[in-house]
Formats: C-alpha cells, structure tokens, sequence
C-alpha cells in the first residue's frame, strides 16, 4: 500500500542574494507537518536577539540553521502564527486538498523573508 510523504521545509530569501534551504525533514502525514513547522517557527522565533551559535557542518533532521533578525515583527508573526489554531487548521486543511501550507515572514530593515512551507512529495512504498 502505498502512503503519502509530506515535507516541512524553511527557505529564506535575502535581497539581493537568492534563496537558500535553512532545513527540513520528511514525514509521514500532514499533521507532523504542521506540528515540524510549528516547531521550526518557535525555534527561529526564540533566537531573537540573541548570540547566534556559529553554524555546525551538520544538523539533526528536526533542526534548522537560525537566522538573525533584525526587527522583532517577523519573530512575533512567527510566534503568532505558530500559536494561532485558526491558522493551524487553515494550513491543514490546505494540505488535505493537496495545496502547500506556506507562511512568509518579511524583514524589511534588511530584504530578509522566512518561508515556511508544507507540502506534498508523493508516495512511498
């Protein structure tokens, strides 16, 4: 029988400069989805106006490189977000119709945005 595979994945975006994957992590269903993201957007969150550890040559899969922010808007949005059942159900139920569940958070001082994004990969056997 075959399941789906679904990915919880941060990319930011700094302009000019591109985009770079910051981590992410397969599962098996759409709420640990939501329940990676969540955890992901805390986890930036709460890196906020702290010292930043320098960055290791690898991460455990449930982690992601932390960026730093130079406003506290994008760090509270996340939290919000992060703690916000509506928003939660709204995601999920986007995943169910087979939709991405993106968050995008701006940091205008510097062009910096965070996505946080759920999707559907396929399936497995």
């Amino acid at each position: 029988m075959r399941s789906p595979v679904y990915v919880a994945g941060v990319i930011v975006t700094v302009t000019p400069g591109g985009a770079r994957w910051l981590g992410g992590v397969a599962v098996p269903n759409r709420r640990l989805v939501l329940r990676r993201l969540r955890g992901q957007a805390l986890r930036l969150a709460d890196g906020h106006g702290r010292d930043l550890p320098p960055a290791l040559p690898w991460l455990r899969s449930e982690d992601i490189r932390r960026v730093t922010f130079h406003g506290s808007d994008a760090p509270e949005r996340l939290r919000v977000w992060a703690g916000d059942d509506r928003r939660q159900d709204d995601a999920l139920h986007a995943l169910e119709s087979g939709l991405p569940a993106l968050l995008t958070v701006v940091d205008p001082a510097v062009g910096l945005c965070v996505t946080l994004a759920g999707w559907r990969a396929g399936a497995t056997l």
